[in-house]
Formats: structure tokens, C-alpha cells, sequence
């Protein structure tokens, strides 16, 4: 079925829910109608759509409703409302939340097909723009980087991707080991700057030597000056400085760092002559900045400059589908560098590593893998930090989850042969998976919509 021709109408008046399904079918459309908004909502997913096309007064849930829910599971999916006159200023709101359009009733079988076309049109410029992303981020390599197949951190590299070419400064927000220095270094690799990658540790240098070691000095600038040094933002030069752990820089610092990113040039200390440079710089943290500025902590102003592209990289506890995947993909690089094979892993090691909570995110999912294959406990106590404390069917479900994910990837988000490699029933597969909430839409392969 192509997804360019198929649209979702729903209607409670029968007889005209007939007139235009008609009116679609010979246009060339293929049409899913529905009586109510629950039953349309139901099927939704179960095959690709380019339009939902739904009344605004429906029993129960109305449009708005419908909208909500489409706008929750597809954002570039186009709805278009059909009103009568007197809801056309609730209609118009709607378009500010989102619909592509509203007719208003009576409309002409033109109007119909001409408002529909558009936007099967639109959505469909949008599925090629999406295969063409996941092909470009496919040769350009950056899954083999920023690994994992959850909704979240396919968002983020296709968010770096669109921001790499850019000039435009980054903060990167994540917790403690969830890979914010591997995002600067994407930015940088995938954009066109041909300068070095420069990363500065804010926590590691005393407070006394970071004037020095941004800005660089002049022979003779102060005591134990004896030749000239080249500062961090100079050696970034046609670049990208990373400023991890920003929250740590001395805030007297952080004014003078300011008017470098605003002006783009640097003068070494003993020096009065400025130097004008073209650079990036991605800012990482693990805190709240918003809250640091506003507690004194942090300037605002400098915290507003930074803030113009932000990126979140998700802790691993929200990311749990992926834990399995990158697990076997790190015992597997610790097989090679300790020459030992890579243990199989067992329904025990699975109901570990998804109750374990990563408090250190993948970096401590990381030392997992490294003791799987040396043969220690997975985890330094031994057990998964809260694994005795989850229940039977929590388990379970958790092991359910990792299996079907896993399968899912392998097989493109079909179904059929996912429960064909799992031994279950299609009907069991699908029930298994709503239950879960997994959305095989994820898992589509290219050109699938």
C-alpha cells in the first residue's frame, strides 16, 4: 500500500462519510473510514497513512482530540479538520496547535481533493526527507558513534546532523557518562570545519591558570611566563573548542568568555592586540544552568548566549530498549582487546541489566560489558542495584521488552517476522507489543514510511 495515497476519514454521518470516501477513491486515494474517533485512533499505525482527514464534532473524543493524538505519534503527520461555520475560529486555533488545514462545510469535491493532495504532497516530501537523513547519517557513520534505536537518540543525531554544517554555538545537556563529549565531537567531525577539536575540562583546571590556559599569555605576562603560549580558543582556530563541565568556570571568567563569543576575537594576556578567530564552541553540563543563573551561580547572560542550540542527551534509564544492543556491542570491542570470547547472555543478565538503574549511564554500562567478559559479577555488588526489588511480572516485562526491541531492529519493524523468530502468534505479537507500548513505527526501515 502506498503510504502517499492513503487517508484516515472519519465521520459520523454515514452518508457522508460515503459521499467522500467516494470522492477520494476516485481520485485515487485509498481510504480507512471510520464513525468515531476512537476507532479511527485504534487503527492508526497498523498501516502508513499521509493524511487523516476528521470532523471536528465527533461523539465522545472530538477532532481536537484526534489531532492531539496524531500530533503525539507522528508531529509531521497532516490533519485536516471539517468544520461548519460557527467552529471555524475553534478551527483556527487548531491550526495553531498544529492541523494542516480545515474545510469548511459545504465544500466542493475540488476543494476536497485540492486541500488532500496538498497535503499528501507535504507528508510525503517529509518521509523522503527523513530517508535521506537516516542514508546520511547511515554513510556518514554517526549511529556507529551515537549508538542506540530508541525514538530519543535517533531525535538527537538527526539534530546533530542539522546543526553540524551550522556555526551556530551548542550546549549539550546530560547526565554524568551518558556520552555529552562524544555529541561535541559528532558536531565537530560532521561539520565542514577543517581546525582541531580542542576539549577543556572546566573542573580540572585551577582557577589561577584558566585565564592563561583560553586565553594564552605573552613571554613575560606574569612571573613563570618565559615564552609565549598559544591559548585553548587560538588552538581552536577554524575549529571547535569544547568547554565540558562548564558549570565549574570561575564566574569572573565567564565575562570575559562572553565577549569572545560575542566579538570572535581573543587577545592573549600582556597583550593589548586582538586576534580575530573563527571558531565553535559546544558547552557541555550535567546541571541545571537555567537554575544556576538564577541562584547567582552562573551569568545569565553567558548562559543565554550558549542556550541558542540546545541538546539533551538522554540518561540510559530512559533509554532501556537500547541497553542490551550497545551491551553486545561493548563485549564485543573488550572480546578484542582482552582476546576472550563474549560470554551468552543469559535471561539473568537480562533482568539485571534492565533493572539496574545506570546511575552512570553508559559509561558504567560500558564497565559491564568489560566484566562480562572477564568473567566477574556484572555489576561491582555483585547484583543489579535494584533487581530485588521489582517484581515477577516487572521482570518479565522488562525481558519481554529487551527480546521484541532487539527482534524489531533485526527485522525493520516487521512484524510477522518478529513473531516468526520469536515462536509466537501474530495476534499474541501484537498484544505483547500494546501492552509494552512499542511503537513498531521506530523500527521501520528506510523508504517505509
Amino acid at each position: 500500500m502506498d503510504p502517499a495515497r492513503r487517508v484516515v476519514l472519519i465521520e459520523d454521518d454515514d452518508a457522508f462519510r460515503q459521499t467522500l470516501q467516494r470522492s477520494l477513491e476516485l481520485a485515487g486515494f485509498q481510504v480507512a473510514s471510520y464513525g468515531d474517533a476512537e476507532s479511527a485512533l485504534a487503527g492508526l499505525g497498523a498501516e502508513p497513512v499521509s493524511v487523516v482527514l476528521t470532523d471536528l464534532r465527533l461523539p465522545n473524543a472530538d477532532g481536537l482530540a484526534v489531532l492531539a493524538r496524531v500530533k503525539a505519534r507522528d508531529a509531521d503527520l497532516p490533519v485536516v479538520l471539517m468544520t461548519g461555520h460557527g467552529d471555524i475560529p475553534t478551527a483556527i486555533e487548531a491550526i495553531r496547535s498544529g492541523a494542516y488545514e480545515f474545510l469548511e462545510k459545504p465544500f466542493s469535491r475540488e476543494r476536497l481533493l485540492a486541500v488532500v493532495s496538498r497535503a499528501s504532497d507535504r507528508h510525503t516530501l517529509v518521509l523522503e526527507n527523513r530517508q535521506l537523513k537516516r542514508q546520511l547519517a547511515a554513510s556518514s557513520g554517526i549511529s556507529e558513534v551515537l549508538r542506540g534505536d530508541s525514538p530519543a537518540m535517533r531525535q538527537l543525531r538527526d539534530l546533530v546532523l542539522r546543526l553540524a554544517p551550522t556555526p551556530v554555538d551548542v550546549l549539550v545537556q546530560g547526565e554524568t557518562g551518558t556520552g555529552k563529549e562524544l555529541v561535541a565531537r559528532c558536531l565537530h567531525d560532521f561539520s565542514r570545519r577543517m581546525g582541531n577539536f580542542v576539549a577543556v575540562n572546566c573542573a580540572a583546571i585551577p582557577e589561577n591558570l584558566f585565564e592563561s590556559e583560553l586565553f594564552g599569555h605573552e613571554a613575560g605576562a606574569f612571573t613563570g611566563a618565559g615564552k609565549q603560549r598559544i591559548g585553548k580558543f587560538e588552538h581552536a582556530k577554524n575549529g571547535t573548542l569544547f568547554l565540558d563541565e562548564i558549570e565549574a568556570m570561575p564566574l569572573a571568567l565567564q565575562a570575559k568568555v562572553l565577549r569572545v563569543l560575542q566579538e570572535r576575537e581573543v587577545e592573549r594576556l600582556g597583550s593589548n592586540k586582538p586576534i580575530r578567530l573563527d571558531f565553535r564552541v559546544v558547552a557541555a553540563t550535567k546541571v541545571d544552568l537555567k537554575d544556576l543563573s538564577e541562584r547567582g551561580l552562573f551569568r545569565p547572560d553567558l548562559f543565554y548566549r550558549l542556550n541558542v542550540a540546545a541538546l539533551h542527551v538522554p540518561p540510559l534509564r530512559d533509554r532501556l530498549g537500547d541497553v542490551i544492543s550497545l551491551l553486545e556491542v561493548f563485549a564485543h570491542q573488550a572480546a578484542l582487546r582482552f582476546d576472550m570470547p563474549v560470554p551468552p547472555l543469559t535471561s539473568e543478565f537480562h533482568e539485571q541489566l534492565l533493572g539496574n538503574p545506570w546511575p552512570g549511564n553508559v559509561r558504567e554500562l560500558k564497565s559491564c560489558a568489560e566484566r562480562l567478559v572477564l568473567g566477574l559479577p556484572l555489576f561491582v555488588d555483585a547484583q543489579a542495584a535494584s533487581g530485588s526489588a521489582r517484581s515477577f511480572d516487572e521482570s518479565m516485562a522488562m525481558i519481554e521488552r529487551s527480546l521484541l526491541e532487539a527482534a524489531l531492529r533485526r527485522h525493520g519493524g516487521q512484524v510477522k517476522e518478529v513473531a516468526r523468530e520469536l515462536r509466537m502468534n501474530l495476534a499474541t505479537t501484537y498484544r505483547k507489543l500494546k501492552a509494552l507500548n512499542i511503537d513498531t513505527a521506530d523500527y521501520k526501515a528506510d523508504g517505509e514510511g
